[in-house]
């Protein structure tokens, strides 16, 4: 796993603006736009990943930051769900469907690796801390 400086180098983070691209490119579309809630709710689901990603980079603990990455998790898989209703009411095609749950999944993929790295880094810590407790 690579080390990173700021969200900016995180490679979820930079992947879900991706996908908040893609999304804002649907929402635009004459059909689309007039369904407020719709763009509401996927746009504000789509641009959670990204901030949740940011915001929990700044936390001061592992498990805080694991904590905010779990919200930006669960947020693509929102953003999967609106897209079905996308492809159910004709917003999306088939392979428009295809390719941004695709995405949605690839980000949960590199969330769920990155949680599991900090969770390992996270028990590395508090072995040190035990072992200097106890010497």
């Amino acid at each position: 796993m690579s080390t990173f400086k700021s969200f900016e180098d995180i490679e979820a983070w930079q992947e879900s603006r991706k996908l908040v691209k893609s999304i804002r490119v649907i929402c635009k579309l004459d059909n689309v736009k007039r369904d407020f809630a719709f763009v509401d709710q996927i746009t504000r689901s789509a641009r959670s990943i990204s901030a949740n990603i940011a915001e929990g980079s700044e936390a001061l603990t592992y498990p805080d930051f694991i904590q905010y990455l779990g919200h930006a998790r669960k947020s693509a898989s929102e953003v999967r769900a609106h897209l079905y209703d996308a492809r159910d009411e004709e917003y999306v095609s088939d392979q428009e469907f295809e390719s941004l749950t695709e995405q949605t999944r690839y980000i949960g993929r590199m969330l769920t690796k990155l949680i599991c790295y900090l969770q390992g880094l996270d028990q590395k810590q508090k072995r040190t801390v035990k072992k200097l407790a106890t010497s």
